[in-house]
């Protein structure tokens, strides 16, 4: 398979880093073909506006979804979202490796939604859910939070952090017509001592060894 990977930390020695990198040497020992975009390093522009096209359907009113069908059908994507969607059609499975922060993705994770993810692209003409653009794909969230489990619970300060990835799951998996699979999730990692944190990191591996046996997340039809 075909396995991107959306990496979205700033710090090459994080934890999210280690995460990611454990799931490429992981996956790539299973004889998949695994791409890593590495966001900060690669320097992406999560900036959604005219700069994601090479032209322009309507110069005097910005309709996102009106330029982006034309660059849709005419290629006009600038190189750098162009590379991104080629990415994200080629895959198999998409994994998005980030950490919570206020409650939802980094700025340059979700700037890379709304750039890659276009109209014309990955949806449009009534092309969504169980009929999406992207169907047959699987995808899931890896992720890092900042305090313990029982925080991110019904009884805790915060949600569930199933709940809390509602929209990712929903509005942008499901959507598009992606298999969600369950979110993995490591509590507090900054809290860890050091075997306690390979420990987590070989619980990763453990999963992604098993992601057909991954719970899958009910969509609407």
């Amino acid at each position: 398979m075909n396995i991107l990977i959306i990496h979205a930390h700033p710090e090459p020695a994080s934890f999210n880093a280690a995460m990611t990198e454990r799931a490429r040497e992981t996956l790539a020992r299973l004889g998949h073909d695994v791409v890593v975009s590495d966001l900060y390093r690669m320097g992406f522009d999560p900036v959604s506006d005219r700069r994601n096209f090479t032209g322009e359907a309507d110069g005097a009113y910005l309709k996102m979804q009106a330029e982006e069908l034309r660059a849709s059908a005419t290629g006009g994507f600038v190189p750098q979202v162009q590379a991104e969607i080629d990415k994200l059609l080629a895959c198999d499975v998409l994994i998005f490796q980030f950490p919570i922060w206020w409650l939802s993705l980094p700025a340059m994770l979700k700037g890379w939604i709304d750039r890659v993810f276009a109209c014309g692209i990955v949806y449009g003409g009534g092309r969504y859910f169980d009929s999406g653009v992207l169907r047959g794909k699987r995808a899931m969230c890896a992720l890092t939070v900042g305090g313990p489990q029982e925080v991110y619970s019904e009884a805790g300060l915060y949600a569930d952090v199933e709940q809390i990835l509602f929209p990712i799951h929903r509005g942008t998996f499901g959507f598009t017509g992606m298999t969600a699979l369950e979110p993995f999730v490591v509590y507090g990692p900054n809290r860890m001592e050091d075997a306690a944190r390979r420990a987590e990191l070989d619980r990763y591996a453990h999963h992604l060894e098993q992601l057909d046996q991954a719970r899958v997340l009910p969509m609407p039809g």
